[in-house]
Order: structure tokens, then sequence, then C-alpha cells
């Protein structure tokens, strides 16, 4: 709170210092050392005296004279001729004028206003016929119209005369004809003397000061013709005296008044200007400005959070309010101080508080919150780009990002402008209407039609979008023409497409991860059950030593059975995580693919299946990790020989295709496999969904993975019972 008050206190004698000081460069010397004499309106009343004095008084217009000087030219007398249009439409227009109204006296049995009325129109017709017929006719009709409007404008002339309350008296320096008022000789506020030494009053006939005689030309409108008159303006050379008497300012005077609020003036102006030194003196002393006075105030997080921009404009505005309250203020306080009254206080010292203090209250946080953000390293980096100018621009160059949408909205913008503009200009002048309802027609309404277009059709845009949003993907959106906008429906369409492909995908993969859980959970459940059943049997001691080693055989079988499938478990989460390594070496895949065979020999011979092996002669080399590769071809194999039809052949080729090895194997499934062959590339997932047969069902999926690991590719077909693996990779 405390400092809030400083701050307040330090804002108004800044205001006061600024306000004193341009208050004294503007009216300093105007009043310092002055008196009434050199008041501003006492010298306007000065000025118009002696305007005046000649014109009605000294030096007046001669009016027989002027009469004298009056010429009409030609084209004022044509101009005052065809004023109303040619004489057939002069006398035209005077028929139509009184034609129904002589045939309503006529009706009414008026016969008095009958023949007024004729005779009336009679006159005009023949005013109007000899017009045309006589210059001199005219020209003396003009004459006399700008003789009455001399005699009015002399007569308002002198109607004007001077309200100064001074005495003077002047003698004419070529004819001694003396003229005065009032006694010269009184005490005077103001006195001024004309002779040889400090100059001749030089009084003109027509009102203003001139320089010579060579007269001016006095512009005056005439309602009948408008045409204008020519005066000569005469000088006459005075020498005299003017005063204004002191009475005139003492109480009851006629400058009494003024002369006291002069003063009441002048004296507050110098108190202010004194309140201004003081309040100078203060300022680089005992208030000095700190800057806590504006920081860790409550508006200082909000004001952080505006942008810089908007910033810099409340800066401008506020500067621009302050400069404008102190430049009118400084130059009506002493008008202020001279008329007084509570009234105005009560303004005066409201627009005190907000024009001035208010502001440079304002002003000063500003100030010190701009340069307290440019001293933190990056802030102010931070606000010009984050700041509504620099979004703008970034924004502008987006619009043309598609440079079709940018044109036609940036054209629409200006047409929309050109049309406002369009609209004030054809009300300022209506013979442009017609161009700017033209354009309106051809130009305006085919493109407010096409915007109307354009902005229905992103509608149904934008409520097909929210549709898709919803999970609604079965209506597509219609696309027409071939503008951006429809683009942007092909796009979401397309998009649209996408999303339903993942999320039949995304239900499949719930559907095969569910599958995953109930495969893990049965091919593990089934050894260790077997496991824990004959462990349970062997704590029994009553059981035979044949019995005893039976069942140590089995048990033998089904921990392996387990060690097996946990560390094909392992083996492929290491592949999906990426965590194993490849030894690449030049393997001979010809060789690989014989030892793992002859591995399988006798499996292959009491399957009772006919092998039958289509091998290269020559070595088949090969960039490969060998213990990962016979991975892959013993899986392949004992699939084979797992799941083919008994007596039926199996087929297994290796040969060389450009710059691949491809390894294909070919048998009769034991099993129906059902169309989504793509499935038997899961983990756990098997041909024999009974799971009587031995195996993890990660054989495949553990080959997919190797053979991915070398950029190969591995692919399965499906005809009818005929089961196809073809498997490739580089061989180089």
């Amino acid at each position: 709170m405390k400092n809030k008050v400083l701050l307040l206190l330090w804002a108004a004698l800044v205001t006061i210092v600024l306000l004193a000081s341009l208050s004294f460069a503007r009216q300093g010397t105007g009043l310092i050392g002055k008196d009434f004499s050199d008041y501003h309106d006492f010298a306007w009343r000065l000025d118009e005296f002696y305007s005046t004095i000649g014109p009605t008084v000294l030096n007046p217009i001669d009016v027989e004279e002027a009469k004298n000087n009056i010429t009409v030219s030609d084209n004022e007398i044509e101009e005052h001729r065809t004023r109303y249009g040619t004489l057939p439409d002069q006398i035209s227009d005077v028929h139509d004028q009184y034609e129904q109204r002589i045939a309503d006296a006529k009706d009414a049995g008026n016969e008095l206003l009958k023949n007024t009325l004729i005779e009336e129109r009679d006159r005009k017709l023949a005013d109007i016929r000899k017009n045309f017929e006589s210059d001199d006719h005219v020209e003396a009709k003009i004459r006399k119209e700008k003789e009455k409007a001399l005699v009015q404008y002399v007569n308002e002339m002198k109607a004007n005369s001077f309200s100064l309350p001074v005495a003077y008296e002047f003698t004419d320096v070529e004819t001694g004809e003396t003229f005065s008022s009032g006694n010269v000789a009184v005490s005077s506020i103001y006195k001024k003397e004309f002779n040889a030494a400090k100059g001749y009053f030089k009084a003109n006939s027509l009102p203003g000061r001139f320089d010579n005689n060579n007269g001016i030309y006095y512009q005056e409108a005439i309602a009948e013709s408008g045409e204008s008159i020519k005066i000569i303006n005469s000088v006459k050379t005075f020498e005299g005296t003017v005063i204004v008497p002191k009475a005139a300012i003492a109480k009851g005077g006629a400058f009494y008044s003024q002369y006291k609020d002069f003063n009441k003036g002048k004296f507050a102006m110098y108190i202010f200007w004194l309140f201004g030194i003081g309040a100078l003196v203060a300022l680089v002393t005992v208030m000095k400005f700190q800057k806590e006075w504006v920081t860790g105030i409550s508006i200082e997080d909000w004001y952080a959070d505006v942008k810089i921009d908007v910033k810099a404009a409340a800066f401008l505005m506020s500067a621009l309010i302050y400069s404008r309250y102190i430049k009118s203020e400084s130059y009506d306080l002493l008008n202020f101080f001279t008329v007084q009254g509570m009234d105005r206080w009560i303004i005066w010292l409201g627009t005190f508080f907000v024009g001035g203090v208010a502001m440079t209250a304002l002003l000063a946080f500003q100030l010190v919150n701009g340069v307290e953000r440019w001293k933190r390293e990056g802030v102010f980096a931070k606000d010009v780009k984050n700041s509504y100018t620099l979004q703008f621009f970034k924004a502008w160059r987006e619009m043309f990002l598609k440079k079709s949408i940018g044109v036609q909205s940036f054209i629409l913008l200006i047409g929309f402008f050109l049309a406002g503009i369009g609209f004030v200009v054809g009300f300022m002048e209506p013979s442009l209407f017609v161009v700017y309802f033209a354009c309106v027609l051809f130009l305006g309404l085919p493109a407010l039609y096409t915007f109307v277009r354009r902005s229905a059709y992103l509608n149904r845009i934008i409520i097909a979008t929210e549709q898709m949003a919803s999970g609604r993907l079965n209506e597509d959106i219609k696309i027409k023409g071939r503008s951006p906008l429809a683009e942007h429906a092909k796009n979401l369409n397309n998009l649209r497409e996408g999303v339903r492909a993942s999320m039949t995908e995304q239900a499949k993969s719930e559907r095969l991860k569910t599958e995953l859980i109930t495969n893990v959970s049965h091919d593990l459940r089934t050894p260790l059950t077997s496991i824990i059943t004959y462990t349970d049997l062997l704590k029994d001691e009553t059981i035979s030593p044949e019995e005893r080693a039976k069942y140590v055989d089995i048990l033998d079988k089904k921990s392996q059975r387990l060690k097996t499938l946990i560390e094909d478990l392992f083996e492929v989460s290491k592949m999906a995580s990426g965590n194993l390594e490849l030894n690449k070496q030049r393997v001979d895949l010809t060789q690989l693919l014989q030892q793992a065979l002859a591995e399988h020999a006798e499996e292959i011979t009491e399957s009772g299946l006919d092998f039958r092996t289509t091998l290269p002669d020559d070595m088949l080399i090969a960039q490969v990790d060998g213990q990962r590769w016979w991975r892959v071809l013993d899986n392949l194999i004992v699939n084979a020989i797992k799941y083919s039809l008994p007596g039926t052949r199996v087929y297994v080729t290796l040969r060389k295709v450009g710059e691949s090895a491809e390894f294909v194997v070919k048998n009769i499934t034991k099993y129906e496999l059902g169309e989504n062959i793509d499935e038997l590339f899961e983990r756990f997932k098997r041909a024999d969904t009974s799971r009587h047969t031995d195996g993890s069902g990660l054989g495949l999926a553990i080959a997919q993975s190797i053979v991915d690991m070398h950029d190969g590719n591995m692919k399965i077909e499906l005809d009818g019972d005929l089961f196809k693996v073809t498997v490739t990779v580089p061989t180089k």
C-alpha cells in the first residue's frame, strides 16, 4: 500500500513538472512583466477597432461613386439571360406555372384573380422575351441588383462597428479634417500615437489592413442573379492618438471583469510555476523513482502473460493519451485559472488524476516491466516469438501453403473491403452508384454465391469429421468438384478407411492376444501338470523299481518339453525387442540344408512321408548367421514332419534366384488350416488347434523373425490342403 501511495505521489509531481514546463514555454513570455494591455483578448479588440474605424468613420465608402464604378460584363449578361434555360424553355416553364392556377381561378368563377394571374404571366413572358432581345435591358437589371447589394453591404458594415471603449483623435494629413471621440488626454492603460516619426495610420474604406491602395474585389452573392460587385479600396493617411482610458478597467468599466480575470489568471500561473519548481526539486531529492514501486504488484503476473505487441500498443496508446493531455492542459491552464468555478475544479482534478497521474504511473510500470524482461536472457526473444504480430505473419504464410485457398481467401478479403469502400463512395457520389451496383451484380454476388457454397461444403465436411471422431465410419464424405475442400474430403475418406482398417486390425490383435494367453497357459500347464503328477507318484515308497524308472523317464521328457518351450519363448521375446545379435558369416546353404535333413532322417523315415529334395549342384553361399539360419531350416522341416498328411510327399527345394537364395517347402497338411494363413506367424499359433501334437507353436514365428533380421522374406501360400512356405535371403 505504501509503494502505491509513493508511486501516485511521484506521478503527480512528474505531471506538475511537465505541465508547468510546457505552459511556461508557451505563455511565460506573454505573462511575465506584462499587463492587461498585452492580453490577447485586448489585442484582438484593438485589431477590430483599427480594422473597422476606417470604413465606418475615417474613410467610409462613397456609395454614389461606388455605384458609378459598377460594371456589367458580357458574360454576366449572357449568364443572366440563360440562367433558367433557352427562350422556349423559359416561356414553357412560365406557361406551366400559371396554366393550372388560371384554370382553377376560372373554375372558381374568380375573374379578378384570373385576370391578375394572366397579367402577371404576360408581364413575365414579356420580360423574358426582352431579355433575349436587348442587352441594355439585361444590363440595367443586373446593375440595379448590384446597387441594391452595395447599399445592403455598406449598411451591414456600419452596423458592425467596433465595441472597444476607446478615445481617439485623427487628422487627415491631406485635407486637415479632424475626427475625434472622447478625451485622449486622460490617464490610460493603452496609448498609441500616429505621426511622421512613428508612422501614420492608414484608413481603408474596406475592412482589413492593406499595405497599398491597389484595391480588392469584394464578392457579395445576390439572391436574384448571383453576380458579384467590384469595390475599389481607397486609403487615406491620418495622424493622431488612440487611448483606452483607465476608467475602462475600473469597477463598473467595460473591461473591469476581463482585467480582474487576467490578473487572477496571471498570478495563479506564477504560483503554479513555483509549484513546478518545487516538484522538480522533490523529484531529484526526496522523491527519486524506485522500481520497487511498480514491481511485485498484483497485476504484474497478469501483465506478464500479455503479448508483447499488445503491450507495445498499450504503451503507445498510454503515451499518446498522456502527451495529448499534457499538451492540451498546458495550453488551457491560463484559461482555467482565469475563469474558475467549483464544477471546473472537479473536472480539472478528475482529468489531472486520470490523464496525468494514472497515465504517468502506468507508463512507469510499463517501462520498468519492459526493461526488466529485456534484461532476462531469452525472455524478450520468447515474447517476440509468441507475439500476435509474428503469429499473424506465420499464419499469413501458412495460409498460402495451399496456394489456391490462400489466393481465394485473399481475394475475398479484398473484395469485401472494396465493397465497403464502394458502398460509402456510392452513397457520397450517387452518380457512381450505378458502377457500384454493376460490380456487385457481376462480381460481388457470384463471389458471395461461391463463398456460401464453399462454407456449406466445409460445414458438411466438419460434421462428417465429427461423426468419424465419434466412431461412425460407415458413410463416405461426398466429393464435389476439384477444389481444395474436395481434395480434403478425399483425404478424409482415405483416413476413414485407414481408421476402419486399423480398428479391424486392433480387434484382430485383441483376439490373437487372448488366444496367445490361452495357448501359453495351456502349453505351459500341460507339461507342468505331468511333472507335478509324476513327482507325487514318485513319493510313494511302495512302487516298484520298474515303475519308478518309467516315471523318471516321463518326468525327464516333460521337463525337456517345458525347457524347450521356455527357451523358444525367450528367443521370440529377444527377437521382438531387437536384443538378439547376429554373427553373419559366409555359409554354404546347400550343405546346411543337407545337415538339417540328415539330422531328422530317422524321424522322416518313421513318419512315412516321402521327402523329395532338389538342391543345387554347386555351393550356394550367403552372408548369414549359420546357427540362426539352421534354426529356420530345422523349424520348417519339423513342421513338415509333424503336420503333413501321412503317406504323402514333401517337396524341399533350394535354388538361386537372381541375387537371392530361395528355399521352398511344399506338403499336404494333416489339418484344415482355413483361409487366414497369416495368423500362423503369430506366437503359439498351431495348425493343430486341439493341441494334441508336441510343439510350442513358436516355430514359424521364430523363423519369420530370423528371416526378417537377415533382410529376407518369408511367405506362406495355401491352395486347398497344399501348404507352401517360401523363404528368400540375399546372397550378398
